[in-house]
């Protein structure tokens, strides 16, 4: 069964870091594009990072441009978000999610519909 699990929120005060990980089980997370969004309280889900299968290449969306890194450890079947200079906005419940890989440069690349399988989130709050 494809199960995607996150960990690794928590809170933080302005300016610090937190790594968000997304274990995979039931499915080899090499073969997919993978996606990091976000929901904020009132708010829609957002695209926050993806990276393609295809040719590896990453893309974020603009508030996050300089401080967030998505990467991927296919021997651990797992995709970290690491989210440096967090600021009180980036507070969200943040997901994973998988499905087959188009090419990175469609517009759907990072938009939540296009994504089938999701993992249960993890709450990051950014406060003082």
């Amino acid at each position: 069964q494809l199960q995607l699990v996150e960990s690794g929120g928590g809170l933080v005060q302005p300016g610090g870091s937190l790594r968000l990980s997304c274990v995979a089980s039931g499915f080899t997370l090499d073969y997919y594009d993978i996606g990091w969004f976000r929901q904020a309280p009132g708010k829609e889900r957002e695209g926050v990072s993806c990276i393609s299968m295809n040719d590896g290449s990453s893309d974020y969306t603009d508030s996050v441009k300089g401080r967030f890194t998505i990467s991927r450890n296919n021997a651990k079947n797992t995709v970290y978000l690491q989210m440096n200079s967090l600021k009180p906005d980036d507070t969200a419940v943040y997901y994973c999610a998988a499905d087959k890989p188009i090419p990175s440069n469609d517009p759907k690349h990072c938009i939540p519909a296009r994504f089938d399988d999701w993992g249960q989130g993890t709450q990051v709050t950014v406060s003082s």
